[in-house]
């Protein structure tokens, strides 16, 4: 896992039987605060596959929870509950912010993953937070350090947390690996990442259990327990 600098995006995801039940997530997320905003993109072929793979759904089928809804705007629903769901256990009280959320491939992930932490290597989740720095663990010198340069936000945007990228076919090893829906595991994933963009680690002891036990709180309001 990692924070650094970030962008911002657009997405598509799904679910199956023993996975996430959709409405609760969606309606996470349509009842969710409106000051914090999440951003999310599914890189393709991952917006179909995820239809498939998690919601069940044919890309070119409804998902019937409304006749003018498609599967890849039930997919966004779907992934924005999971978000909220962790910045709900990540923020204290009403607080503002805003974030980026990626699906993406493992090229991706491990080309980052090489350029920001020194592991040439692919992994699970990267967050690129604007406040928390990451670690590098590369053996070489880290890149040169950009601190000193502040993006201005309009006065009256929330605060930007950061991005969260995902690789989504280390998600589906993982899930086989542990014998769990991958539903559960790309939430899992997702969640760790947005508690990163906050500052929380899992370096010592003490940090990992609390960053954990937050990480269950967020689970259990999308009925997922681990």
């Amino acid at each position: 896992m990692l924070s650094l600098p970030q962008p911002q995006i657009t997405v598509e995801i799904d679910q199956k039987q023993g996975s996430l039940p959709f409405l609760s997530v969606r309606d996470l997320y349509l009842n969710s605060q409106q000051d914090r905003q999440v951003y999310l993109s599914v890189d393709e072929p991952f917006s179909s596959g995820i239809a498939s793979d998690i919601l069940g759904e044919s890309p070119c089928s409804s998902l019937g929870t409304s006749a003018s809804k498609s599967p890849r705007d039930s997919v966004e629903d779907w992934l924005m509950g999971i978000a909220q769901a962790a910045l709900n256990v990540a923020l204290e009280g009403t607080e503002a912010a805003q974030m980026s959320l990626v699906i993406t491939d493992d090229e991706t992930v491990h080309r980052l993953n090489a350029q920001f932490r020194g592991l040439d290597e692919v992994t699970d989740v990267l967050s690129f937070s604007t406040d928390h720095p990451g670690h590098w663990e590369g053996e070489d010198e880290p890149p040169e350090d950009t601190d000193g340069f502040d993006f201005v936000m309009p006065p009256d945007e929330p605060s930007q947390l950061g991005e969260v990228i995902v690789s989504y076919p280390q998600a589906k090893r993982q899930a086989d690996e542990r014998g769990v829906p991958l539903a559960h595991e790309l939430a899992l994933l997702v969640v760790h990442g947005v508690l990163h963009l906050t500052g929380h680690d899992h370096l010592e002891t003490a940090e990992t259990t609390l960053m954990q036990s937050k990480e269950r709180t967020a689970l259990a309001a999308l009925n997922i327990s681990i």
